[in-house]
C-alpha cells in the first residue's frame, strides 16, 4: 500500500498495489464463454492478462499466439483468461474477426470489464495515462488463488507468449523442494539448488557436491 499525495488535495490518496505473493482479488464478471469467476479456476493455475483494446493490430497478434500456444498451457494444467474494458459485443465481434480473417477461434474466455473494476483491482490502469486502455498485464495466479508472477509491457510492445509459459513452467518446476530457475532456464534444464544459509550447510555442501554439479557452495544444480 502506498499513498500518493495529489495537487487537488492534501490528503493521501490510497491506491492499493498487487504484489507477488499476494492473494489475488477475487470477481465475477461476465466473459465471452458465461460468467466467470476467480473460484473457478481454484486448484489449477491461471494466466489472467489485459490488453489494451479489442480490434488493435498487436493485440490481434497476441491473441493468435496465445491461442496457439492455448494447449501447451492446458497441458500444464493453467487456464487462459483474457480482459479488457470492452464490451461483451466487441469482444464477440473481435473474436469472429479473428477467427474469419486469420482462421483461429480464440477458445479461452475474454472479461467484459466496462467498470474498470477489475482493472484497476489488478494495478492493470496506467495512472498517467488520460485513456481507460488497460496495459499490457499478465498474472501468474496458482491453484490456491496467489499470485506468483505479474508483468506490466506498455501498449506500444506486444508479449512474448513463449516467454509467458517459459515463465509458468519455471514457477511450477521451483515450487516445492527449495530450486530455483537460473537465467534462461527452460523445461528439461537443470534448476540451482537455494544456498546454504549457515557455515555447517555450507561445509557440507561443499564436502557433498562434486564435478560440473556445484561451481562453487552457493552455486550448485540441482541433479536430475
Amino acid at each position: 500500500m502506498r499513498e500518493i499525495y495529489t495537487e487537488e488535495s492534501e490528503r493521501p490518496v490510497v491506491r492499493q498495489y498487487l504484489r507477488i505473493g499476494e492473494q489475488a482479488p477475487a470477481f465475477t464478471a461476465r466473459t465471452t464463454m458465461g460468467v466467470k469467476s476467480l473460484d473457478d479456476y481454484r486448484g489449477k493455475w491461471l494466466v489472467l492478462f489485459s490488453h489494451p483494446a479489442d480490434f488493435t493490430p498487436v493485440c490481434t497478434s497476441e491473441f493468435i499466439a496465445f491461442e496457439n500456444a492455448a494447449k501447451e498451457f492446458r497441458r500444464r494444467d493453467c487456464e487462459l483468461l483474457g480482459l479488457s474494458v470492452d464490451s461483451i459485443f466487441a469482444h464477440l465481434a473481435w473474436m469472429q474477426n479473428i477467427e474469419d480473417k486469420f482462421g483461429v477461434a480464440i477458445s479461452f474466455p475474454i472479461i467484459e470489464d466496462l467498470s474498470m473494476v477489475i482493472a484497476e483491482a489488478y494495478g492493470m490502469i496506467n495512472e498517467s495515462s488520460t485513456s481507460t486502455a488497460t496495459v499490457r498485464s499478465a498474472f501468474f495466479i496458482d491453484p490456491d488463488g496467489i499470485v506468483r508472477a505479474l508483468v506490466h509491457y506498455p501498449m506500444t510492445v506486444g508479449r512474448s507468449v513463449d516467454e509467458i509459459l517459459r515463465v509458468l513452467c519455471a514457477l511450477q518446476a521451483t515450487a516445492e523442494d527449495n530450486l530455483a530457475a537460473p537465467e534462461g532456464w527452460k523445461p528439461g534444464e537443470r534448476l540451482l539448488k537455494a544456498p546454504p544459509i549457515t557455515i555447517d550447510s555450507m561445509k557440507r555442501r561443499l564436502s557433498a557436491d562434486v564435478g560440473e554439479q556445484a561451481k562453487d557452495w552457493y552455486y550448485s544444480e540441482a541433479l536430475e
